[in-house]
């Protein structure tokens, strides 16, 4: 079972300036994520964007739903900003049907070395094997239906809320 991953930046991507005390994005950490998780599952990687997602626009998360139509997998995982990450599963609800996506993401970047990213790209790595086809959103573990998730920025997670 082949599964594709998109990469859309966010948390999981960003890199520290030591000098200026920013973020910024250079490359994917994905692969090395995987090498470092001895993954066995195999995937496509494929960088739609590097970008923090509250600045993303309608024409990305568009570029987003096209990337899930043309993969020729029926399994999708998409890395991607936790503060409209909700939003972007939406907009591949509405249009990609027949297909497995799960987003994920972290609250930590990856390069910080106690980044939640690994643990949370592992469950959508998993959850995308083996639930049916739609749209979630994986964090810390569990797996939320699309339409029945929100960020919790108070208490930094995820969580259940009743259908929309």
């Amino acid at each position: 079972m082949a599964i594709r991953i998109l990469v859309t930046g966010g948390t999981f991507d960003k890199e520290y300036n030591e000098r200026t005390g920013q973020l910024f994005f250079k490359d994917t950490h994905i692969a090395e994520m995987l090498r470092l998780g001895r993954s066995r599952v195999e995937v496509t990687i494929r960088t739609v964007m590097m970008i923090d997602s509250l600045e993303m626009t309608d024409a990305e998360r568009a570029l987003v739903v096209q990337n899930c139509l043309q993969a020729e997998e029926d399994r999708i995982v998409i890395t991607h900003g936790t503060d409209t990450m909700t939003e972007t599963a939406a907009a591949i609800a509405r249009d990609v049907t027949g297909k497995t996506v799960v987003l994920t993401g972290a609250m930590i970047p990856y390069a910080f070395g106690s980044s939640d990213g690994l643990f949370n790209l592992g469950s959508a790595l998993s959850f995308v094997q083996v639930l049916s086809p739609s749209v979630y959103i994986a964090m810390n573990g569990k797996y939320f239906p699309w339409d029945r998730v929100r960020k919790n920025r108070e208490r930094g997670e995820f969580e259940e809320i009743a259908a929309r």
